[in-house]
């Protein structure tokens, strides 16, 4: 009994420390998109639960709406994108919206259902990659990594199909939405595939043909509207996902194919 007593104790300490009641439960609606990103805030949400934060996860397929709806007040907060997509869509849209913490990091690979290899690509081969800005600029830098074309080195993360200056066997850039890019892969020579949607289609990011360094500027990040930075749940949320348990849940379900950014 005194034990109980003191866990209760113990609890209650923990949760008044992030600004929360005695008791009471707050509740985050959360956007992700569907595959590995809803898949980790379920372990997530277990660890939130502990710290006074009820997460409702909220699932779309594609990468526009989480944001839209994140502006509007219809989420608390969103995590599926990348610091380079955040800060386009920031720039195009004059969303106030920042990140609070370093997720996940995905890294981008090129798969073929045609080709065993890079080598085995024939002249005038397609490469589709995603069509919206930052993740495209990401595909064009990892095939040029794979010395499959050429582009300008100052360019940066702004680079589009129309910088590409050479290409190794006369190959055609092709862009495509992101979340279609695995059913066109019988269609193509090659796709750059963002890792969340690989998986969700069985693809192995392991097994592709060219993958992106871990080590890469395209960390995924945690994102709220600006101003609620400082919101206890906010924090709770930030120190769930960061925590061990979840460290452990992604090693476990995605061996490596998923890394933690923190």
């Amino acid at each position: 009994m005194k034990r109980q007593v003191l866990f209760v104790v113990l609890v209650s300490i923990a949760l008044a420390s992030l600004g929360f009641a005695r008791g009471e439960v707050k509740v985050l609606r959360v956007g992700v998109t569907s595959g590995p990103h809803a898949q980790i805030l379920e372990a997530v949400a277990v660890e939130a639960l502990k710290r006074g934060v009820r997460l409702k996860v909220v699932e779309f397929s594609d990468y526009v709406q989480p944001n839209a709806a994140l502006a509007d007040g219809s989420l608390d907060a969103n995590c599926f994108q990348h610091r380079p997509y955040l800060e386009q869509q920031q720039r195009d849209r004059g969303y106030r919206l920042t990140a609070v913490a370093q997720t996940v990091t995905f890294p981008i690979a090129a798969y073929s259902a045609r080709h065993p290899s890079l080598d085995a690509l024939p002249k005038g081969a397609t490469l589709a990659i995603p069509n919206d800005p930052t993740n495209g600029a990401r595909a064009l830098r990892l095939l040029e990594s794979a010395g499959l074309l050429r582009l300008p080195k100052s360019a940066g993360f702004e680079v589009t199909p129309l910088d590409v200056s050479w290409t190794r066997g006369g190959y055609k850039v092709k862009e495509l939405d992101a979340a279609q890019l695995a059913r066109a892969l019988p269609d193509v020579d090659l796709a750059v595939i963002n890792t969340n949607y690989a998986l969700e289609a069985g693809l192995d990011p392991l097994q592709s043909l060219r993958r992106e360094s871990a080590q890469s500027p395209y960390a995924n990040v945690l994102v709220v509207r600006a101003g609620d930075e400082a919101r206890p749940e906010v924090r709770a949320l930030v120190e769930a996902y960061q925590s061990a348990p979840v460290r452990d849940f992604i090693a476990r379900t995605f061996k490596g194919a998923v890394v933690p950014a923190w």
